[in-house]
């Protein structure tokens, strides 16, 4: 066979319709992309005034170690330069954190209806993943606990999780953490805790400085609009980040990415309008809903994940039809469900008005 086996066994991750396929394929002039997440208010101004100065400079490679951005994460988060590991968007960093800590013979814990990179990229490095079931579409820490067992490496926890907007709070997170044996590293993907709102969200960061053995990814895609860039980060004690840095390929974050999200960093009036959109934006696309006698997860993320009764790939091709792109979680085993990020007034209301115009024409 010319191709691994575990290769052949992996379904691929299908990304959100870009805007202008669906513009080319169906003759749309106007289309509303509210399927991957993405900030609607575009990049952080700083951001692209920084890219702006250094377009002259892309002859160049960029700083293999990014030693400017890892200082300012540093000086942000009130740790050291040695704590970060920069990526190429957090999914990288899933594939370099698998290489670097998993044995053949071992294995990966986390939950179904979670973001799928984390089995993907197991997969493909040919790697077991072992998966307990969501209750009442949130992470059940108890029950992926008892999937622990000696040949456990890593446990993935997406907080908040991806698609469902849930979380697990910090009471949760620290008897899960405390139960566990040791050698297993815990790693929380937190690409969307600058939407956070609750009282009871998980300091990760305390646990690091407790020395247990945690990772935490973040990302610039989400709250700082730098999704096109693919720039993330892990955060880990120095003695893991040596070993993911040997993993970490050279030149892995180009020198936009860089500059961008050192910018990005300082721009704080654009993370407030930011967040203020979103919570203001779901509270009303919540209330709407509730009049239209949908269901709904509550969400502390920028999307919420919508329950439209019917099979989740008619409800996405007859939206798309009307320019407004949602993602449909068949993918995820969610076959009556839609996932919608939190767009601008404007959008929100067109996505409103499609939704309920889509679940009503079907209607006998």
């Amino acid at each position: 066979m010319l191709i691994r086996k575990s290769v052949l066994a992996v379904n691929p991750y299908i990304p959100g319709k870009p805007i202008e396929e669906t513009k080319r394929q169906l003759g749309l002039k106007e289309v509303i992309k509210l399927a991957s997440n993405e900030n609607p208010l575009g990049p952080s101004p700083k951001a692209l005034s920084a890219i702006k100065r250094s377009l002259s400079g892309v002859n160049r490679y960029p700083d293999a170690r990014g030693f400017y951005l890892k200082k300012r994460l540093a000086k942000f988060l009130g740790l050291s330069s040695e704590n970060f590991v920069l990526g190429n968007g957090s999914d990288e960093l899933i594939d370099v954190v698998i290489k670097t800590f998993m044995e053949a013979d071992e294995n990966i814990v986390t939950s179904e209806g979670t973001f799928l990179e984390y089995e993907i990229i197991a997969q493909v490095n040919d790697r077991k993943v072992k998966k307990s079931p969501l209750r009442n579409f949130k992470y059940d820490l108890e029950a992926m606990l008892k999937l622990v067992d000696k040949k456990t490496k890593l446990i993935f926890i997406a907080n908040p999780n991806n698609p469902t907007g849930t979380y697990v709070t910090k009471y949760e997170i620290a008897e899960f953490i405390n139960a566990l044996p040791e050698g297993v590293v815990v790693v929380f993907d937190e690409a969307y805790n600058a939407f956070i709102d609750v009282d009871d969200y998980p300091d990760s960061l305390s646990y690091l400085k407790k020395k247990k053995k945690i990772i935490i990814l973040r990302t610039f895609s989400k709250a700082y609009g730098l999704a096109g860039l693919r720039l993330g980060y892990a955060i880990a004690a120095p003695e893991l980040v040596t070993y993911m840095e040997r993993i970490r390929q050279p030149f892995n974050v180009n020198l936009l990415a860089q500059v961008a999200g050192l910018a990005a960093l300082g721009d704080n009036d654009f993370l407030k309008k930011t967040r203020r959109l979103i919570l203001e934006g779901k509270d009303f696309i919540y209330r709407e809903l509730s009049q239209m006698g949908l269901s709904y997860v509550f969400s502390v993320a920028n999307f919420i994940l919508v329950d439209t009764g019917k099979d989740s790939r008619e409800v996405f091709k007859s939206m798309l039809k009307f320019g407004v792109i949602v993602r449909d979680m068949e993918q995820y085993g969610l076959r009556n469900f839609i996932r919608v990020t939190i767009g601008t007034q404007k959008e929100n209301k067109k996505f409103l008005r499609v939704l309920g115009k889509v679940l009503t024409e079907d209607k006998p």
